[in-house]
């Protein structure tokens, strides 16, 4: 099996600078590398979240961006507070197992915030080998 350092999500959006402050500002995701027309975010451990300005619609109904936290409901108050819209405010969801709950990005990503109740899922796990 090949050993991976990290893994990069890119997203195409219209207007860069409202992306990049939004995952930056309002998420508070720390910018690890900006190449100009696009900015690399750390998400967690080595997972990072690429957004690339591009003259073309952005695939917003194809891609769901999951950001995993214990505080899902102070991570709602932040995103309510910046004017974030909201798909669906925090709730449970016992076909997953999970408490989350949706938002859009300004390029209309549709963002989802959640927390496993499952301990099956150990994220942890994931930091340690990061």
């Amino acid at each position: 099996m090949t050993d991976f350092d990290a893994a990069i999500t890119f997203c195409f959006v219209p207007d860069l600078e409202q992306a990049a402050g939004f995952y930056g500002e309002v998420l508070g995701l720390p910018l690890v590398l900006d190449q100009g027309t696009c900015r690399i975010f750390r998400i967690a451990g080595g997972g990072y979240l690429g957004v690339c300005e591009r003259d073309v619609p952005p695939q917003t109904e194809s891609v769901l961006i999951t950001l995993v936290t214990d505080d899902v409901d102070g991570v709602h108050e932040r995103l309510v507070a910046a004017g974030t819209p909201v798909d669906q405010p925090p709730r449970d969801n016992p076909t997953y197992g999970i408490y989350h709950a949706y938002y859009r990005d300004p390029a209309g990503y549709r963002v989802e915030v959640q927390r496993f109740h499952d301990p099956a899922w150990n994220a942890g796990d994931a930091r340690d080998d990061a």
